[in-house]
């Protein structure tokens, strides 16, 4: 009898591929949720940052295109008149020749001499040992912390006409017969406001540079040394490139925040709207909207101004994200 063996035929079994599993339209839920999570979680921050900083700024691009005055505020009626308030911002004598000029060459002299003071601060305590250092440190951080109004008052005591340390020790070293005004010139005007900006400013630019400067490799610095590189060929040379994010960053920020300067100027004598040669954008702006309660005017100049820092802006932000990729 013979038996016939063949072999079991093995049966067919669906395969398990990478769509296995779930549903699609499970997984796509799954998804939605992991990527929707951290926008929930953000929600309520994003909710006050909009109520606090959006919607003010949507309210003066919308005053920026009204006649809108205490008339308006009084009845409560719009006044609507397109970008009549833009064109007479763009026509004004004031823009091109007080305004623009005194903020642009204002925050180029200010940051250039911000920059150099702090770099300079910087490699002084980059050369001291751990105690000096600290107590240079703490030193420099107290005109950092001093509020803009108590050092502007103080700069306005020093070259107070009448009573100022500049003025007295003039007369006394025989260089000056009567007193006089340094805040009536815009040029020694700016002056004082230009020293009290950098006063104010270089202690953030010290403790940026100082932080970057100690990362440094000092091998690099003594073996350039060792090869007859000076001082100012080893800075150029080797710490510039090795800093070069580090001055990006503290050159456009501090650009941000000398383009809109408002208290410096605006405290000081005449640079309130009476002396109208030291007008910079920001006092400008307050001027024509509390002072001559031209609301919808000042609002357009305060939209250009909020313009040319939001350029600038975008330039600090690409370059953050450049020094990321690093």
């Amino acid at each position: 009898m013979t038996v016939d063996v063949r072999p079991e035929t093995p049966v067919a079994r669906p395969s398990r591929g990478r769509g296995a599993g779930p549903s699609t339209p499970s997984r796509r839920r799954r998804r939605l949720v992991a990527a929707g999570r951290p926008w929930l979680l953000l929600a309520p921050a994003l909710i006050v940052l909009a109520g606090l900083l959006l919607w003010p700024l949507v309210r003066v691009v919308i005053f920026s295109l009204q006649d809108y005055g205490l008339r308006e505020i009084v009845s409560g009626r719009t006044n609507f008149i397109g970008l009549q308030n833009y064109v007479e911002v763009f026509t004004n004598s004031t823009l091109w020749a007080v305004a623009l000029p005194n903020t642009v060459v204002f925050a180029v002299l200010s940051v250039t001499g911000t920059v150099v003071l702090g770099t300079l601060v910087a490699l002084l305590m980059a050369n001291l040992g751990p105690t000096w250092r600290t107590v240079v440190g703490s030193a420099i951080m107290i005109a950092w912390a001093m509020p803009a109004v108590t050092g502007t008052y103080v700069w306005i005591w020093i070259f107070d006409a009448d009573n100022g340390i500049v003025n007295a020790t003039l007369k006394n070293l025989g260089l000056m017969q009567e007193p006089f005004n340094w805040f009536t010139n815009p040029v020694s005007f700016y002056a004082i406001v230009l020293l009290n900006i950098i006063h104010h400013g270089f202690p953030f630019v010290a403790i940026t540079v100082l932080a970057g400067l100690l990362g440094v490799p000092k091998e690099m610095l003594e073996a350039a040394e060792m090869d007859g590189a000076g001082p100012v060929r080893r800075f150029f040379s080797i710490i510039v490139p090795s800093l070069k994010q580090v001055f990006a960053v503290v050159i456009i920020l501090s650009t941000i925040w000398d383009f809109k300067v408002f208290a410096q100027v605006y405290l000081m004598p005449g640079g309130s709207g009476s002396n109208r040669q030291v007008l910079n954008l920001g006092v400008w702006s307050y001027v024509e909207s509390f002072g001559q309660n031209r609301y919808g005017f000042g609002s357009a100049i305060a939209v250009l101004l909020t313009l040319v820092l939001l350029a600038i802006t975008v330039v600090y932000v690409r370059t953050m994200l450049k020094e990321d990729k690093l």
